[in-house]
Order: C-alpha cells, then sequence, then structure tokens
C-alpha cells in the first residue's frame, strides 16, 4: 500500500546509499570509547582514535600498555530518531488504506465514508512528522610517537531524514469521499488518487586520510604536541521527493536525484600537557579547515524540491582532561555550530565523560551531551540532551568496546573490535 511504499523508499535509499559508498556519512565520525564518554575525545582520544578526534594526541602521553600500536578493525555506530512514532503511524495509515480498498462499497456505502474520515484524520497527524537515521563506520591505525607519529585512517557516517507531506488537495479529497454516494465512492482509488508524498534528504561525508604528530619539551617541564590530518573527502547529497502513488522502486537510485564533490581538506590539532606529572591535557583541533559546500539536486520542483546546500565548514571544539593510572574524566565544547541540512536540528555540542578502567582489562565509560543549538522550532527532530554509556574489554591487547546511547528521542549503539599495545 501507499505508505508501506514509503516506508520501503526510505529504507531503500538508505541501502542504495550504503552500497554506492564505501564510507558514507554527514556527521562527525565518532568511536565507541568517544561515543560512550558523551563523544568526547579532543583532549582523551586513544592512539587509534586521535586520527578522528585530534591528530595532535597521536603524539600525547598514552598508558605504557598502549603507545608503540593501535588498531581500530572496524568501528560501526547507528542512531536512530522517531519522536513522533512515525513508523507505528504508517502501520494505522497503511490499515485504514487497506480497509477503505476492501470495503464493499455498494452495500456498505458508510463504512467506507467513515475510513475515508479516520484516514483524512491520520494523515493530517503525519503530516510534517520525521523520521531520522545515523550509521558510521571507521577504521584506522596508529603508530604512537613523541618524536613522529603517525596514523592512517578512513571513516565517515550517513544522516538520512524522511518525512510526510499532507497535500491539500487530498484533505478535500478525502472530506468529499466522507459524504459521497456509494456511486462516487465506487470510483475511488486510493493508491491512484491520492496526492500526498514523502521526502527523503541525506548527505554522505566519506573520508580518507594520515595524520602527523610531534610533541615538543617546553622550558617549564610541560608538553606540546601538535598534529595535522591531511585528507581527501568526498560529499553527496540525495534529495527524493516522490507522491506516495507514483513511487517506482526502480527510480530510487537514479543519478538524477544524487549530487558529490570531492577535494582534499585537512584537520589541525593542539594538545598542552601540563601538572606534576602532565596528568592533565588541554586541547583544540579544527576539523575540515578548508570549508566545502555542495548543492543537493532538485529534479521535481513541480513536487516542492527545493536546491539544498550542504556546508562543510571548519568546526572548532576544545577540550580538557584529566587522567590517572585508573581513570580518565574529560570535557569537549564545540565552539562553532554545524548547520542542518535536512529535517534536523543545528548541533553545537558540549559534553562531559568518565572512564574508570580496572587494571587494563576492563572499562566502564559514561557520558552525557547537551546541544546548545537545539531548539523547539526546527524544521524536523529536536536533538537537545542525550546521554552515553559503554564498557570496554581489552585482554592481552585486544579490544571490544561497546556503547550506547539515549535521549528523549534518539536511540543509538555502538560496536568496535581493535588492538593495543
Amino acid at each position: 500500500m501507499i505508505f508501506c511504499q514509503f516506508s520501503r523508499l526510505s529504507l531503500a535509499i538508505g541501502l542504495s546509499l550504503a552500497s554506492s559508498l564505501t564510507f558514507a556519512g554527514a556527521q562527525t565520525f565518532n568511536t565507541a570509547r568517544s561515543l560512550a564518554m558523551g563523544g568526547t575525545g579532543v583532549a582523551a582520544a586513544h592512539p587509534a582514535s586521535a586520527n578522528s578526534a585530534n591528530p595532535a594526541m597521536l603524539a600525547a602521553d598514552h598508558h605504557d600498555w598502549s603507545d608503540d600500536f593501535g588498531l581500530i578493525l572496524p568501528s560501526v555506530n547507528a542512531r536512530f530518531a522517531d519522536e513522533e512514532e512515525t513508523g507505528d503511524q504508517i502501520d494505522a495509515i497503511q490499515d485504514t488504506i487497506d480497509r477503505f480498498q476492501g470495503i464493499d462499497k455498494t452495500s456498505s456505502p458508510q463504512e467506507a465514508r467513515d475510513a475515508a474520515g479516520d484516514l483524512r484524520r491520520q494523515l493530517n497527524a503525519f503530516d510534517k512528522d520525521t523520521v531520522r537515521v545515523d550509521a558510521a563506520v571507521g577504521l584506522s591505525v596508529a603508530l604512537p610517537s613523541k618524536t613522529l607519529a603517525v596514523g592512517v585512517f578512513a571513516n565517515a557516517s550517513l544522516r538520512a531524514t524522511a518525512r510526510g507531506d499532507f497535500d491539500q488537495d487530498d484533505e478535500q479529497y478525502l472530506a468529499d469521499l466522507e459524504t459521497a454516494t456509494a456511486a462516487e465512492l465506487l470510483l475511488a482509488d486510493l493508491d491512484r488518487d491520492l496526492e500526498s508524498r514523502g521526502r527523503l534528504l541525506a548527505t554522505a561525508v566519506s573520508e580518507f586520510g594520515i595524520s602527523f604528530a610531534r610533541a615538543f619539551a617546553l622550558a617549564n617541564g610541560n608538553r606540546l604536541q601538535l598534529g595535522v590530518s591531511p585528507k581527501y573527502v568526498q560529499l553527496r547529497t540525495f534529495q527524493y521527493t516522490e507522491t506516495v502513488s507514483g513511487f517506482e522502486d526502480n527510480d530510487v537510485d537514479r543519478d538524477e536525484y544524487e549530487t558529490d564533490k570531492s577535494s582534499f581538506n585537512f584537520d589541525l590539532g593542539a594538545v598542552y600537557s601540563f601538572g606534576e606529572t602532565r596528568q592533565w591535557n588541554a586541547g583544540v583541533v579544527v576539523k575540515n579547515m578548508i570549508p566545502m559546500a555542495l548543492d543537493s539536486a532538485a529534479s521535481r520542483p513541480q513536487l516542492g524540491e527545493q536546491i539544498r546546500t550542504y556546508e562543510l565548514d571548519p568546526r572548532v571544539t576544545v577540550g580538557i582532561a584529566h587522567t590517572g593510572e585508573f581513570h580518565t574524566v574529560t570535557a569537549d565544547w564545540d565552539l562553532t555550530k554545524t548547520k542542518a541540512f535536512g529535517f534536523e536540528d543545528d548541533t553545537r555540542w558540549v559534553a562531559i565523560g568518565a572512564e574508570f578502567d580496572a587494571f587494563r582489562y576492563a572499562q566502564l565509560r559514561l557520558g552525557a551531551r547537551h546541544n546548545l543549538s537545539s531548539n523547539d522550532s526546527s524544521n524536523g527532530i529536536e536533538e537537545s540532551t542525550q546521554l552515553t554509556f559503554g564498557i570496554g574489554l581489552s585482554p592481552f591487547g585486544a579490544r571490544l568496546d561497546i556503547a550506547g546511547l539515549v535521549s528523549d528521542t534518539d536511540t543509538g549503539a555502538a560496536i568496535e573490535l581493535g588492538a593495543a599495545f
């Protein structure tokens, strides 16, 4: 049925993007450890995660059991947000459409009129409700060192938002069916006649790069670490709008709905280590020093599509961390805002996180973050405060990290395999 097709449309677009990109994503990639600690890492990243968090951390002080080699192979995470229970609404709408189509409209015209009224109310309630999906994957190899640390990484994530758009002509059409004669009801075919539409917007960013870092001893006994990550970046946007009656599965992956752009870019990072045993780190990272922008396709202006611009601007984040033999406590703060592309909030996070280590073999992690750019009038799903948690198991240098995320609107999880010694 119509809205069953719309749900398949959302899935098909996500799968088509995933299959066409080795890595894809619009949100900043987080390792499982970082996600469990509120998305932090600017001043607390381990060597393998420093590639994506702050390249300067490659040359920072690390425990002796993790300062020679780091590996992530792979790290995967996903989030799902559906604050209006849109999936349940789609099921209810599909049931109502099936009910209307199956009624004998000659012998039971009032039942058909009631079904048309139910559908009109359901579609009105569904209008502008939004589903958002995030997915990310990353690989990383790190050789930490004070003199010249080197890392290689590939990571990315995908964000897709989909929403229903109830057409006002359908409002009048269904209202007319509520008072239609039996003969007029016989002519109604909701699969053909409805003009309500589904909209899907997606952005994807994939990157592959090399990180370099070096530590400099200062006269006061403290240390400064500097890092740079030159990288190759690919942006993609996808915009698909179709009436529910005209949807065809084979149209979803057509090139006319997608745009892409590639360029070289780089990240810069610095960390200042201080304290009696340099147990404190204060860091800053600037991601994507060269601004990039990509216009979406708008192949169907007759359905209300407009060109949207995805902007990958420099993102500045500062952080501080205190690290001991059995703990790390850290906080990050985005100084710049990440602009929304789809039906979503802008984001600017402030985050805290903690890790408690049990003699190297197991770790408990907790965190929280709050979006300083969240607002109730956002054009889609609001991102406000999120709580995170996770565990790590690291016997004999092998690592398994698992993390979770919850909020009023979001549910997420991450899993990561790796090694450190």
